[in-house]
């Protein structure tokens, strides 16, 4: 298997010209492993990777239905108050925020942190950055707060 810092460097390099479709064939090339049953942490996470590619490229038509379809993989597979949703909640939500889509943002982190708070606690790492995102929002939408 493809250690995790391997791959970030693979998708990290240059990959401006690549579509979805190579950069999909080349991981089931080089990493057949994580396409194989219901293997859905890779899954996911893949998908989230090259959503951020996307994203960071300035691709958002492309990114988006990435970032949904990690969302809806993970709330099918884990139930939908599970710590792994909530993350995706908060990357979509982060994803519209940086459009300036604050009302799309807004519910998604709000239900973001409902989960994590409900499942990893109040102070936990992933709720607190849940909540930070949430608060910079929040300050955006009015710069007086």
């Amino acid at each position: 298997m493809l250690d995790p810092k391997e791959f970030r460097n693979i998708i990290h390099q240059d990959f401006t010209e690549v579509t979805s479709q190579e950069f999909l064939a080349n991981l089931k090339k080089y990493c057949p492993e994580i396409f194989e049953g219901d293997n859905y942490p890779n899954v996911t996470e893949n998908l989230n990777n090259l959503a951020k590619l996307y994203q960071s490229q300035g691709r958002y038509a492309e990114a988006e239905p990435l970032h949904l379809q990690a969302l809806e993989l993970r709330k099918r597979l884990l139930g939908e108050n599970h710590p792994s949703v909530a993350i995706s909640l908060n990357n979509l939500a982060k994803f519209y925020y940086y459009q300036g889509r604050y009302t799309e943002a807004e519910p998604l982190y709000l239900q973001a942190l409902a989960i994590a708070e409900e499942a990893l606690g109040e102070n936990h790492p992933n709720t607190v950055t849940i909540r930070e995102n949430l608060q910079r929002l929040r300050q955006q939408q009015h710069p007086s707060s």
